[in-house]
């Protein structure tokens, strides 16, 4: 989960992520989106893959990203689990209620 986190603490990689939420797309639409080197963005793929919340495939020399999102459903779950968001309790009558 670590890795998660990691890579959801920095915006430009919040917003790789949003948009391939729209659909999957090629590592070149992505990096036009943004007013950093193709470097960088290779470099936020990366941290992105190892994270396992973007799946590519590569086909030629071009790079199609996809988001996978089971795996940041799956993290954000964990973490309110692990801060009991979510889970609250039905609040307990008071001493002098009659309920």
């Amino acid at each position: 989960m670590n890795k998660v986190f990691k890579a959801l603490a920095d915006p430009t990689r919040r917003r790789v992520l949003e948009l391939l939420r729209q659909r999957p797309m090629t590592a070149g639409e992505l990096s036009e989106q943004f007013a950093v080197s193709r470097p960088t963005m290779s470099a936020h793929f990366n941290v992105l893959r190892e994270a396992d919340l973007i799946d590519a495939h590569k086909q030629g020399t071009t790079i199609t990203y996809r988001l996978k999102l089971s795996v940041l459903e799956d993290a954000l779950l964990g973490f309110s689990q692990t801060f009991g968001i979510g889970n609250v309790a039905a609040p307990r009558p008071s001493k002098g209620d009659p309920s």
